[in-house]
């Protein structure tokens, strides 16, 4: 087990006791991927309608959000986020469908490796478990 101070910075996701995971959507040519941070930022962009209040709210700065729209925009022919100028009130963000659609088609294969990864987490401390 990593030291106490460690244990808040382990890669990936904790998707069963004792096992982290990173998961990953990548493009045909191996160039771009969708991530969780991406994810969260478009899941965030599409609750708020902004990319700069999106950034704000998941501790990141606007250039930062911004470079991670663009990477995500490179993922497909559609755009997952449209920008639109604004003007006094400020400019706006959507998710698009084909944004939505990876979104969705992303959670779904994060709950499955969930399920698969506790699944296995659970045969494995019943066979440790049965072992004397």
């Amino acid at each position: 087990m990593p030291k106490k101070s460690r244990q808040n910075r382990l890669p990936g996701q904790a998707y069963a006791p004792g096992i982290h995971a990173r998961l990953w959507l990548i493009d045909e040519a191996g160039e771009h991927y969708l991530g969780v941070g991406k994810v969260r930022l478009m899941e965030a962009i599409d609750e708020l309608g902004s990319i700069s209040h999106a950034a704000r709210t998941l501790g990141m700065s606007y250039k930062r959000a911004w470079s991670l729209i663009q990477e995500v925009n490179q993922l497909e022919d559609e755009p997952y986020v449209s920008k639109e100028v604004g003007g006094a009130g400020g400019g706006h963000a959507t998710v698009t469908e084909t944004g939505r659609a990876a979104i969705a088609r992303y959670r779904e294969l994060e709950d499955d490796l969930r399920a698969f990864l506790a699944q296995r987490a659970e045969t494995k401390a019943g066979k440790r478990g049965g072992q004397a």
